[in-house]
């Protein structure tokens, strides 16, 4: 049996990705074949772009982030996914990486499905799922960002990238895909409860023991 400490599922995640990525930036006719591309889904119906859009990077500063994001939360999610959930959770936790890829980008999808110029491409929805799901198993757990030298309890890092996402995506003055981000975030946060309600109850009670404690 699969020891529970090692993270076989979110390395087998990132063997693919980088793997995927890899050879999409060495073949172009490859990466645009896979991209996330609302126009050809609906004109020629493929459905796999849902799904492989978020298995592909720009480059691979694009791809290092998200693989290094996912190698410190994935972990944590898969630990705490088969700790709540026993066997079930060696098939909720890649689920909902899987689901949360074409989630992240049904929005993208219903604004862009006329626009033959929008691609997207990246797995940060899926990540922001893997981020968020860690949240609501363990809200009080500490977080940062890179070279900031402090630390805030999850559920107050996740409502700001919460709330910066949402700005950024309204702005639209960049080219990432904050929506993407949004999305993803918010079904990394649900998924979980979905099967076992008490997981929110336990989130909320967590943080109001906090709250109570300032």
């Amino acid at each position: 049996m699969l020891n529970a400490e090692y993270p076989y599922i979110t390395y087998a995640i990132m063997a693919i990705t980088i793997l995927l990525s890899w050879q999409a930036n060495q073949n172009a006719a490859f990466k645009q074949k896979l991209i996330f591309y609302p126009y050809a889904i609906k004109r020629r119906g493929e459905f796999y772009r849902f799904i492989t859009g978020g298995l592909i990077h720009a480059d691979w500063m694009h791809l290092g982030i998200n693989m290094y994001v996912l190698y410190m939360f994935g972990q944590l999610a898969e630990f705490y996914f088969i700790a709540k959930f026993g066997a079930l959770g060696w098939f909720l936790y890649p689920a909902m990486y899987l689901l949360a890829i074409p989630i992240a980008e049904t929005y993208s999808y219903i604004k862009h499905h006329d626009n033959a110029y929008y691609l997207s491409l990246g797995a940060s929805g899926a990540v922001s799922a893997v981020v968020f799901a860690s949240i609501l198993f363990n809200p009080l757990a500490e977080m940062g960002i890179i070279f900031i030298p402090f630390f805030i309890p999850g559920f107050i890092m996740g409502t700001l990238y919460l709330i910066y996402s949402n700005v950024m995506a309204q702005r639209a003055q960049d080219n990432v895909g904050h929506n993407a981000h949004f999305y993803g975030a918010v079904f990394g946060l649900i998924f979980p409860a979905l099967f076992k309600p008490t997981l929110f109850i336990h989130f909320l009670d967590q943080i109001q023991r906090w709250l109570s404690n300032l």
